[in-house]
């Protein structure tokens, strides 16, 4: 797949089959390309917490409140991405530019994760809907739970949606 395709075919994931395990070798595949995602001065301010098992349905459970993602628990590995401190260089340029580069480095983290998640045929779906408290005391983890990543293959019956976006000029401008 070339990424034009990655994304055309790439979807938030909303029915797993639970019965089907994911391969470990797509797993570390999915997770070195995480580790190679770009962020600012390279310092990678982030914790991922790979859930299976039962661990994996704690985790779920931490990001159905209110009804939300019922459908996380059918989703075989959970991916929990912490926030950690930035790397001196960043800290000072995120205090001088008042920007937020952890959250930034978090969101292309996710992308690397799904694309190449896609790219090994398995499904995602990136939960924002979390208990942050309950994540913490699952995944032993001390920095702020940012997001959730659903891991696994989906069901036969979840299939490709039109994607519904805004228009290229809603979304660019050029200046010349």
């Amino acid at each position: 797949m070339n990424f034009r395709e990655i994304a055309e075919y790439r979807q938030s994931c909303r029915a797993y089959n639970s019965d089907k395990a994911v391969e470990n070798e797509k797993l570390q595949a999915i997770l070195e390309v995480a580790r190679l995602s770009p962020s600012a001065c390279n310092g990678q301010p982030y914790r991922i917490t790979v859930c299976k098992g039962e661990s994996a349905k704690k985790v779920a459970k931490a990001t159905e409140g209110l009804g939300m993602n019922k459908f996380a628990s059918e989703a075989p590995i959970m991916l929990v991405i912490s926030e950690m401190p930035y790397v001196r260089s960043a800290a000072v340029g995120a205090k001088l530019k008042h920007n937020d580069y952890r959250s930034i480095d978090i969101g292309i983290l996710s992308a690397y994760i799904t694309a190449e998640a896609t790219a090994q045929g398995l499904s995602t779906c990136i939960l924002g809907w979390l208990d942050d408290a309950k994540l913490r005391a699952i995944c032993g983890v001390s920095g702020q739970v940012r997001l959730v990543i659903t891991l696994g293959y989906a069901k036969d019956s979840d299939k490709l949606r039109a994607k519904k976006r805004k228009e290229m000029c809603e979304l660019v401008s050029f200046i010349e």
